[in-house]
């Protein structure tokens, strides 16, 4: 059996057990398992799973994620998103498509303190959503802002998905953090535009104002300082210098728990829900952590990985070509696996085969680029039919809105997002002029 034709059956293992609902991570450990015995025998087996989660998880670098998932958990539960799209409304309510613009503005400031694209839409919408409704948005619209807002929230940093990539790439997380500032307002300007246009465009969708008196706008200002003061106090002391990523993801929990006891939102059942949704979130990645290791194992006594990286070079293409080909697979790989599955599982063969690419970039230059770049293309995959998780994420918060509507209200998000990734992948430097100010 060819080497390729023994991968091939590895993944149509794993993807045959997620047909039948088997979890992700448990659907990687069983594929990996049987192409580990059939290759190397019960023995070889047997003498790696003794020891390859402990060289997983000894590491000191994997506490950042907890960390920065409990701070998120405490911002989901103090009513900062209240506050946030609160002081947004009133910022941008008077203009066409303002509440909906308002959305999006509120997910990226919570994106700030969150970290996660899920919990982002599912807070912000909690509270966007009905608001929207109740000022004659159409459900198209306000619950495909809030799903495509919510991909806001693994781009602005802090980003599980890029602490993920920096561990597996072995980057620097500070320097991928400050990568990400960039293309973030970038995108939050592209969505913003997306909203004017369609609003304009196809009419029918939203109100033409909503005037908010100047007085609302003061008093909601109030509400997002302790926002601004947990995002200045983590990421100034992290590229001060004064701690370390992991260190600034447990002053700002820490900060972030404090904010909420000062808003009298936090009592003990809000924090053991917090603390025990943190527990199951770093269990399901961790999990999937072992599950695509195992996995990687087996892909690699196959010697996939190397012949992938021969064909490509056999191929000749211009390496932007090789980078917007690996993009698409993303893009199509995202429709049916979630973000840390994706990236766990592929990292390893596509991280090698991108920086053996001569793109004029220096080699941790190349490697920051390139995981902004898998970033913006996981935010695809959060929106992008069939699966879209976000969507039915919103769904599940908005029933009287059909799946369908919500994604074709997402179309003009998706265009957004494909000129910003083109644009980054054009211009390295976008990505790049923060972090070379670091040097």
């Amino acid at each position: 059996m060819t080497p390729l034709l023994s991968a091939l059956l590895l993944f149509t293992l794993m993807l045959a057990l997620m047909a039948v609902r088997i979890p992700i991570a448990a659907a990687m450990f069983v594929a990996g398992l049987a192409g580990y015995l059939a290759q190397a025998g019960w023995l070889p087996l047997a003498s790696h799973l003794k020891s390859y989660a402990h060289a997983r998880f000894s590491g000191y670098e994997l506490s950042v994620i907890p960390l920065f998932l409990l701070m998120g958990q405490f911002a989901s539960q103090s009513g900062l998103s209240r506050a946030l799209f609160r002081f947004a409304a009133a910022l941008l309510g008077r203009f066409r498509g303002g509440l909906a613009m308002a959305s999006v503005i509120a997910c990226a400031a919570f994106g700030s303190v969150c970290g996660s694209s899920i919990a982002t839409a599912a807070t912000i919408g909690s509270v966007a959503l009905p608001e929207m409704k109740r000022h004659g948005y159409s459900g198209r619209l306000a619950s495909a802002t809030v799903a495509a807002g919510g991909t806001l929230g693994i781009l602005v940093p802090p980003s599980v998905v890029l602490v993920v990539y920096a561990i597996l790439a072995e980057q620097n997380i500070a320097k991928l953090f400050a990568a990400a500032l960039v293309p973030a307002a970038i995108a939050v300007a592209g969505y913003l535009l997306a909203i004017g246009l369609y609003v304009r465009l196809v009419p029918g969708h939203a109100p033409e104002h909503d005037e908010v008196p100047t007085a609302a706008l003061r008093e909601s200002a109030a509400g997002v300082l302790p926002v601004a003061a947990i995002f200045l106090i983590v990421f100034g002391g992290i590229y001060g210098g004064v701690f370390t990523p992991t260190e600034g993801a447990a002053v700002g929990a820490a900060a972030t728990f404090l904010a909420a006891l000062a808003r009298r939102e936090m009592d003990w059942p809000r924090f053991q829900a917090s603390v025990q949704a943190t527990a199951q979130a770093s269990a399901m990645i961790f999990m999937i952590f072992l599950g695509a290791d195992l996995l990687n194992s087996a892909l690699a006594l196959t010697q996939a990985p190397g012949q992938i990286a021969q064909a490509v070079a056999g191929l000749e293409w211009p390496p932007m070509a090789v980078v917007a080909a690996i993009l698409a697979f993303y893009v199509v790989l995202g429709c049916v696996m979630d973000e840390l599955s994706m990236i766990l599982l592929t990292l390893p063969i596509v991280f090698p085969l991108v920086m053996g690419l001569d793109l004029g970039l220096a080699p941790d230059e190349q490697a920051i680029w390139f995981g902004i770049l898998v970033l913006m293309v996981v935010g695809i995959g959060l929106i992008a039919p069939p699966v879209g998780l976000n969507v039915h994420v919103v769904g599940g918060i908005d029933r009287s809105t059909p799946l369908g509507e919500t994604y074709r209200g997402v179309l003009p998000f998706l265009a957004s997002d494909l000129l910003r990734t083109a644009l980054l992948m054009l211009v390295p430097g976008l990505s790049l002029f923060l972090v070379r100010f670091m040097d």
